[in-house]
């Protein structure tokens, strides 16, 4: 997928989370091949950098480049026991209010909940402590669409 991201971004291998368009962006004529085809808390990995130039008042240094993007792989942390590499599952949050130093991988940018994933990898046990003394295994993810 085709979108534009602004030139000090444009690197191959950046991973970046899409939150919305900007107010700005309402009445652009690059709306549609920007923002058009992004969803809202998705991450996303650009995989190659096009040579084109476009000016956008919101980027830094006021220019965006075309990239090619993709869905970038989310590493997260589950107690489930029936995952293993290559199965797939349906994301469901933890049900978990602890505000700890692993929390952002229990609650991953770019995955929202019933998501359809694959489980890339298996990096095995993860040795932090869950504040709720569950068994955690830290999975790498990419989705079934």
């Amino acid at each position: 997928m085709i979108t534009l991201i602004g030139k000090d971004l444009a690197k191959e291998g950046q991973e970046f989370v899409f939150l919305g368009p900007a107010s700005e962006c309402e009445n652009c004529r690059f709306k549609s091949s920007c923002v058009g085809n992004l969803e809202k808390n998705r991450k996303y990995v650009v995989i190659d950098v096009k040579d084109n130039e476009q000016k956008c008042p919101i980027h830094s240094g006021g220019v965006v480049i075309p990239v090619e993007i993709d869905r970038a792989k989310i590493d997260l942390l589950t107690d489930s026991k029936s995952i293993f590499e290559g199965s797939t599952f349906t994301y469901n949050a933890p049900d978990c209010d602890e505000k700890c130093d692993d929390h952002d991988l229990c609650f991953p940018d770019g995955l929202v909940e019933n998501d359809k994933c694959i489980v890339l990898e298996n990096n095995g046990k993860h040795h932090g402590e869950c504040k709720k003394g569950r068994k955690l295994n830290k999975l790498t993810l990419g989705f079934v669409i």
